[in-house]
């Protein structure tokens, strides 16, 4: 019996799509996926960055995991599978290194801390309303980078006699939360939960419109520093690698500063 036309093409298109399902799971199962743990300051970045990534080293595939820096230094502790760690500060991923769970860190970025306030009526509108009674200011914990780097700018407004001996006191009384990361500070002043936050600028950047800026005095600034390191235990150490080249190229370095960070 003659197969009928239809029955020909049908058969002749089912064999086609097998042909093209086949072909894309083989080209899937050839992919090289790269476990990157990274500061929750980062993930703007770090997504935007993936796509080009991608396209100049063919077969691989980033897959982020975005959180506290303290958060992910405890997992790596943990035996969580990763490949490269990137930090908000050089404490954790030096801490790791010491601990021999990561290959010696390199710095790759900078950041600055700034105060956030809700892009409303606020009753922040310079560093000295920090510490007016009643005012509600959320930092991340004391393990979190940021949080420590509020630390910081705190302690040095208590030394700067142009600010007033006493300010420092009123801020840190003010607080009303310890956050988790970052993110979770920015949330907050974006919802209106407390008056002002102390974030970084890209994060800031970020949602412009949503919050306003308030810069720190010279005397107080803080400027950041992200560190990012191998994981000895990496399961796909090459394509890490290559990765942590890309972060330090050119390109990578132009399109963070696009997103505020400092070279």
């Amino acid at each position: 019996m003659t197969p009928r036309p239809g029955a020909c093409a049908l058969a002749v298109g089912s064999a086609a799509l097998l042909l093209v399902a086949a072909s894309s799971a083989t080209a899937a199962a050839r992919l090289v996926t790269v476990r990157v743990f990274a500061a929750a300051s980062l993930q703007d970045a770090f997504r935007a960055l993936a796509p080009r990534f991608e396209a100049t080293h063919p077969g691989l595939r980033l897959e982020f995991n975005f959180a506290g820096s303290q958060v992910l230094r405890t997992q790596v502790e943990q035996g969580a599978t990763a490949d490269l760690f990137a930090s908000a500060d050089t404490e954790h991923v030096a801490a790791l290194a010491r601990e021999g769970l990561v290959e010696p860190p390199v710095i790759f970025a900078h950041n600055r801390l700034v105060v956030v306030c809700p892009a409303g009526a606020s009753r922040v509108r310079q560093v000295t309303d920090l510490g007016a009674r009643g005012v509600r200011i959320v930092l991340a914990g004391p393990t979190v980078p940021a949080g420590r780097y509020a630390d910081r700018a705190l302690a040095a407004v208590g030394r700067d006699p142009a600010l007033g001996s006493t300010l420092e006191a009123a801020i840190r009384a003010n607080v009303v939360s310890q956050e988790d990361n970052v993110r979770a500070v920015l949330a907050k002043v974006q919802l209106g939960e407390a008056d002002a936050g102390f974030a970084y600028e890209t994060d800031a950047r970020a949602a412009a419109g949503r919050v306003r800026v308030l810069r720190l005095p010279e005397s107080v600034a803080v400027r950041t520093t992200y560190a990012a390191a191998l994981l000895r235990a990496a399961p796909q150490r090459g394509a890490a690698l290559a990765f942590l080249r890309f972060l330090l190229g050119a390109d990578a370095r132009a399109r963070l500063r696009g997103f505020g960070f400092l070279p």
